[in-house]
């Protein structure tokens, strides 16, 4: 098993015949990633073919996902439309969209969440890598890839990977592989202030399943979410955790990268989130480089 998504999700792409879609598409293909449909209005009854996969291209999403079984998206859909492509997944009442899209207006965000309550869709970002499955063949081919994260890194595995940075994660997923330590599922949730699944969403997720076996979870300064799922953690994990924070010289109230990485609060550093993470019997390394041998302090693969 695996969270949210496994090697057989059949998956749409928002935005398929632009740039960027179109190359991430043909990335997943290649990954063996069930890509089913494109989605790009007034492109419909077009094909977005790859390698001899012929890819069927809709007008909207309640098409593609009615005509093909599509029940994730990936939104490479330019910033003043993303929203709008989101919503358009919830009115399809598709399992997950994935936004990959930076930029998008956080008032867009607010509404767009708002409109979201209650409902089926879960949402992954948006400003995020996205996720993925490896598969159990060779160089994990075969798995899910959703998003922009390199396939070739990951490997079937034990070990979930939660982050709010697309870079940090790859650093972690390629620090795990390199020491033959495989991973179950990999999401990137994003950095922005107003996003759909936060850290502690997803390590509810990890508890629960059944192939992970213990959790590298990733944030940077701003906001208390980390602290949320530290806490959550403490008294609910039943598995091993470790952590790190990015940001830990940025002064206060400076934005770093992320839009959402601004300390506001003395909770929001990276020094005190990493002091509490601790209190809650968190693993968390001081350097990016330390994430794998951090985790393996308290997990023996």
């Amino acid at each position: 098993m695996a969270i949210l998504v496994e090697t057989d999700t059949k998956i749409l792409i928002q935005g398929i015949t632009g740039d960027f879609g179109s190359r991430h598409a043909r990335l997943s293909i290649d990954y063996g990633t069930q890509l089913v449909a494109g989605v790009t209005p007034g492109k419909g009854g077009q094909t977005f073919e790859h390698n001899g996969v012929k890819v069927p291209v809709f007008d909207t999403v309640e098409e593609a996902a009615r005509e093909t079984g599509a029940t994730v998206s990936a939104i490479f859909v330019p910033p003043p439309f993303a929203a709008d492509a989101i919503l358009e997944c919830v009115e399809a009442e598709l399992d997950l969209a994935v936004a990959i899209t930076e930029g998008i207006p956080v008032n867009d965000m607010i509404r767009a969440k708002a409109a979201m309550a209650g409902k089926k869709t879960r949402l992954i970002g948006p400003n995020c890598p996205g996720l993925v499955t490896p598969g159990r063949g060779e160089k994990s081919h075969g798995g899910c890839r959703i998003g922009i994260a390199p396939g070739y890194i990951h490997q079937r595995g034990a070990v979930g990977v939660v982050s709010r940075s697309g870079t940090l994660t790859y650093e972690a997923v390629w620090q795990l592989t390199t020491r033959g330590i495989g991973q179950s599922s990999c999401v990137g949730i994003g950095g922005d202030p107003v996003n759909g699944t936060s850290h502690l969403d997803v390590l509810k997720l990890f508890n629960e399943d059944p192939e992970t076996e213990a959790i590298i979870m990733i944030g940077e300064i701003g906001g208390n979410a980390e602290v949320e799922a530290a806490r959550w953690a403490k008294e609910n994990c039943k598995k091993p955790v470790a952590a790190f924070i990015a940001g830990a010289t940025a002064p206060p109230g400076r934005r770093m990268g992320h839009a959402g990485a601004i300390v506001g609060g003395a909770e929001d550093t990276a020094e005190a989130k990493k002091a509490i993470l601790r209190e809650c019997g968190i693993a968390v390394a001081d350097s990016p480089a330390d994430m794998a041998a951090a985790l393996l302090t308290i997990y023996q693969a």
